[in-house]
């Protein structure tokens, strides 16, 4: 089985404030909007750079959402960014009504999702972010898991036309991903092959899969993992080629059990070649303070969580 190691621990919202400076440098039509947390997004160098493609909007998240649908109609490629939960639940009627509905091209970039957001606590931590902005008709939803394919996804959906969800956090993760590896919307990456059982995660929680699947190994279970970077659109051939050989599958996200990457895939699953399936999530609850590893460890978010899911399915099967 391929092993894979980190050399360092970077955040990855400082993957997505590399790809905008980058974007900076590249695509004239791009610009940025802030709601007052240019540090906490790591915007900085883009707006050193280009100082007149930067607009402050303050906390008034709403009002960002609406300027950035308005640039859309000059041509512009407008990437908004604030917190997750400021991204998402504060702004939802403005995001339905002026940017899916409309399908404008606006990048909706959102640091600090998840439980990992941390010590701030539940009123600042979301989990239910996916599942609101999956339901959108036309908006894709992407969740890298490492610097490198934040980097990689920042500066991938430039290109792409129509409302994008960019989900990213605020711990310093371990670095994994190739520097070099192209991002492809929508196309899920197979990082080990295996025949027991396939463990698809997203985020956060790849990583986690992967140091499950070598603790699997050592017990003589094969384990295929699989990186969904994309939730929607859903890769469901890689999904389905996967589970035709091990015939069970464990989901794992930093996210709620309902609305998230087990639902959309448990529905391609129900369609198409029902098998058992067990779930790594958080079990429909809010958060808490705490740090990131706490949290992790609390919600059964971490490679421990991943092996017992494993276990359970295996006996389902």
């Amino acid at each position: 089985m391929k092993k894979y190691t980190f050399t360092e621990k970077i955040d990855t919202r400082s993957g997505f404030g590399a790809g905008l400076a980058e974007l900076g440098r590249t695509n004239e039509n791009v610009v940025a909007l802030c709601a007052d947390l240019i540090g906490s997004l790591k915007m900085n160098t883009f707006i050193e750079e280009n100082p007149d493609r930067f607009f402050q909007i303050g906390i008034a998240e709403a009002n960002m959402m609406g300027i950035a649908a308005g640039l859309t109609i000059g041509g512009k490629i407008p990437f908004t960014g604030t917190f997750a939960n400021f991204s998402t639940a504060r702004v939802y009627d403005q995001i339905r009504q002026s940017i899916a509905y409309s399908g404008k091209n606006v990048k909706i970039c959102a640091s600090h999702a998840g439980l990992t957001l941390g010590e701030d606590g539940a009123t600042h931590q979301t989990l239910e972010d996916i599942g609101m902005m999956k339901m959108l008709p036309g908006m894709v939803v992407i969740n890298p898991c490492d610097y490198n394919q934040t980097k990689a996804a920042t500066i991938a959906i430039a290109e792409h036309e129509g409302p994008v969800y960019l989900r990213f956090g605020r711990p310093a993760v371990p670095v994994f991903m190739p520097e070099d590896e192209k991002f492809e919307i929508g196309k899920a990456i197979q990082l080990t092959e295996g025949s027991d059982v396939t463990i698809v995660a997203t985020g956060h929680l790849v990583w986690e899969a992967l140091q499950a699947s070598e603790q699997l190994e050592a017990m003589g279970i094969s384990a295929e993992v699989i990186n969904i970077h994309t939730i929607k659109p859903l890769d469901e051939e890689a999904i389905l080629k996967s589970v035709a050989k091990t015939n069970c599958i464990v989901t794992a996200e930093e996210h709620n059990i309902l609305g998230g990457l087990g639902e959309s895939v448990a529905r391609t699953l129900s369609l198409k070649n029902p098998v058992p399936q067990e779930y790594v999530a958080v079990n429909d609850s809010f958060g808490e303070s705490g740090t990131p590893a706490q949290l992790m460890e609390k919600y059964d978010l971490n490679d421990k969580a991943v092996i017992a899911a494993v276990k359970r399915v295996l006996d389902r099967k």
